[in-house]
């Protein structure tokens, strides 16, 4: 009898399986569909290009250096990863940057026009821009050069970082302007054609002098998307410089900002007024100028040792993945001393550029070029020689050869400008960068250190 009643209700359990299997799989296909769809609670429907998509993409495409990324929640319940860890992000999330009337989209490279004013014949001056948008997201660094048109060698290192750098490999922006003085440039000259040092008229104003116009354009236009900035020069009238990075480390921003050049040197100097360096740290863009070698000429040692540098900041600011490292330590100079020439003739320097020298070493020498009298020229403090003029007929008191003083401590920044000598050494910043140009009043303008050289 129990047999009999199962075959009745067998037949009929299976046909309710098959009625309902539908209704049932439809059910549960529902929320997966609204999660393709971007269905939220009240039935409306998103864009699946407006999701949010800000999480790095944890595939076999992300690479990381060292461990892997940590990773949480923040208070909106989103995502994150450490910015202690470099990852590859999802390069949706990069968008195009907006500069000097053009777009650069993501993962993209582009050369751009910034209009520098007009030449005499009233022609537009067309600098040119490299912009190289990464794929994504991250900081935005800008490479300056030739703000004083005879010094070739931040040319040089600001193409070649530039062209080698792969937009999709780049998280975040690079800026570079190879040549901000094309007037100079093209001249052969330091200066604008009025003979003004473009270097003393920053942030500029829209109504001033030539100059100071074409400060205001280039700071507004350009320097106001940067988020850390690298400014290149060399030495000036006859001089050299070793490669070194000058910096306001009295400035917590810029002071971390110098230890991502690997071995590069340090001076301490507070940017003089009017400097595109001084002008940017103070619309707080940490900036630094990046001193190598002579004008006129392309150190091509000193070139690379640029480009090394450069691209090692950029793997520190974690805006690429190729590995660069340096073993040698980074030597930081808080006070700097011109030692000078006290009679005029031929200058013999027997001494050479970066060299350790002790109180009392000899650095050259001043010939009589017609009764061959010679008087030396001694080191008169511990230090190294981070710059020096070429040999060459001198005047008295011409500046010779610039010593770099070490310092033990970050405090002696504090003493740099406050102590009885810091009158002496303003006074040989005044005389010995920028002597003969002109500033907005008309009176000769003091040049800052970074800029005579």
């Amino acid at each position: 009898m129990l047999l009999k009643k199962y075959n009745l209700f067998f037949p009929l359990f299976i046909f309710l399986c098959l009625l309902l299997a539908p209704q049932f799989l439809q059910a549960q296909a529902e929320p997966e569909a609204d999660e393709q769809t971007g269905e939220n609670d009240s039935g409306s429907k998103q864009d699946p290009a407006t999701v949010n998509t800000a999480v790095p993409l944890m595939n076999e495409d992300v690479d990381t250096l060292g461990a892997l990324p940590e990773t949480g929640t923040d208070q909106s319940g989103e995502s994150f990863a450490s910015q202690d860890q470099q990852v590859k992000y999802n390069p949706d999330i990069q968008i195009p940057l907006d500069i000097l009337g053009k777009s650069v989209p993501a993962g993209q490279r582009r050369q751009l026009k910034w209009i520098a004013g007009q030449s005499f014949s009233g022609r537009t001056v067309d600098v040119p821009v490299l912009v190289i948008r990464g794929a994504g997201p991250g900081p935005t660094l800008c490479l300056t050069a030739a703000i004083h048109g005879d010094e070739l060698n931040g040319i040089e290192i600001v193409r070649r970082v530039m062209s080698d750098i792969d937009p999709e490999e780049l998280s975040g922006t690079l800026i570079g302007v190879p040549i901000v003085n094309l007037m100079g440039f093209t001249r052969g000259s330091r200066y604008l054609p009025d003979r003004r040092d473009l270097n003393r008229y920053f942030p500029g104003k829209a109504n001033g002098s030539s100059a100071s116009r074409i400060a205001y354009l280039f700071f507004h236009q350009v320097v106001k998307y940067c988020d850390r900035l690298v400014d290149f020069h060399t030495g000036s009238f006859k001089r050299t410089n070793m490669p070194q990075l000058r910096a306001d480390l009295g400035d917590a921003s810029v002071l971390e900002f110098i230890s991502h050049f690997g071995a590069t040197a340090v001076l301490h100097k507070s940017g003089g007024h009017g400097t595109l360096r001084a002008a940017a740290t103070e619309a707080n863009i940490p900036a630094v100028t990046f001193e190598l070698g002579e004008p006129s000429t392309l150190n091509h040692e000193y070139v690379a040792f640029g480009v090394k540098a450069i691209e090692t900041l950029i793997y520190k600011m974690w805006m690429i993945k190729r590995f660069q490292q340096w073993s040698e330590p980074q030597p930081v100079y808080y006070s700097s001393r011109w030692i000078r020439a006290d009679r005029g003739g031929i200058l013999i320097s027997d001494t050479k550029i970066g060299k350790l020298v002790k109180r009392g070493d000899v650095l050259g020498r001043i010939i009589n070029p017609l009764s061959n009298a010679q008087s030396e020229i001694r080191s008169p403090v511990n230090g190294r020689v981070l710059g020096m003029a070429l040999d060459q007929f001198v005047l008295p008191g011409f500046a010779s050869f610039h010593i770099g003083i070490a310092a033990k401590k970050p405090e002696a920044v504090i003493n740099v400008f406050s102590s009885a000598s810091s009158a002496v050494e303003n006074e040989e910043q005044d005389e010995e960068e920028g002597a003969g140009d002109v500033n907005e009043t008309g009176e000769s303008g003091f040049s800052d250190d970074d800029e005579y050289h």
